[in-house]
């Protein structure tokens, strides 16, 4: 599967000139949580394509390759729901598997604080 979302985030991030550290500190992640995002766009989540988008200062149909006037045609088509309902689960289930494992990134990093 080709990561279109992550590459579009990237280019748009190596064309503002900003780096991956500098997008982790707006975003509130690691670095490496955040290279993460543009390899593997599955781990995305609607509040963090909204906030990208805030920061790359780009439109997030832009991350879609979408036009903003076929986005609002496709808010009235019946087919168009029924697509938009499998991306919102689509992201939910994404959404879990990234809660599970970011619950175990923290289990790992408790583990070294013990061992300290």
């Amino acid at each position: 599967m080709i990561n279109e979302i992550g590459t579009r985030i990237r280019k748009a991030r190596e064309r503002k000139g900003i780096s991956q550290e500098a997008m982790a500190l707006e975003l509130e992640i690691t670095q490496s949580n955040y290279g993460r995002l543009e390899k593997n766009d599955t781990r995305l989540t609607v509040p963090k394509i909204q906030k990208i988008a805030k920061v790359l200062d780009i439109p997030i149909a832009y991350l879609f390759d979408e036009k903003s006037a076929k986005i609002i045609n496709q808010h009235n088509n019946d087919s168009a729901k029924k697509q938009y309902a499998y991306n919102v689960d689509t992201i939910i289930n994404a959404d879990k598997e990234h809660i599970s494992t970011l619950k175990e990134e923290i289990l790992f990093l408790r583990n070294l604080l013990k061992n300290k």
